[in-house]
């Protein structure tokens, strides 16, 4: 066990170590590069943070609401059925909610590549896209 502990209090400095060691031996700007990589975060908090907020707004209205509690409550017989624990029930119920999209990754884009793709290597017969 107390390897384990040694290992895990190791392992950020030493990650950290090896990327400036790599950016220093491929002769990079290592401090430049991370300034723009920490500007490229900043702007993802900035455009995913009102989301964020709806979404924490929107589970703790149904939290105080009770309206989760009454729908783990209808939906309890059958996680006993399938004996699913109970304490991870909520996040069963809110996972759908919390989604965007559950296919995110076909866009239009996606769908023109796999065609091509597909037309390319012969396939269309066993592979119909509508």
């Amino acid at each position: 066990m107390n390897f384990i502990n040694y290992i895990s209090s190791i392992s950020i400095p030493l990650v950290i170590i090896i990327i400036l060691l790599y950016g220093i031996f491929e002769k990079k700007e290592v401090f430049d590069i991370f300034l723009k990589g920490s500007k490229d975060g900043i702007n993802i908090v900035l455009k995913i943070f009102p989301t964020l907020i709806g979404l924490f707004l929107a589970i703790g209205a149904l939290r105080s609401s009770g309206i989760i509690d009454f729908f783990i409550y209808i939906i309890n017989p059958f996680i006993k059925l399938l004996k699913i624990p109970e304490q991870i029930v909520p996040l069963i119920v809110l996972r759908p909610i919390s989604r965007k999209r559950g296919n995110c990754n076909r866009n239009r884009y996606n769908e023109k590549l796999w065609r091509r793709f597909i037309s390319r290597s012969n396939c269309i017969n066993y592979y119909r896209i509508n």
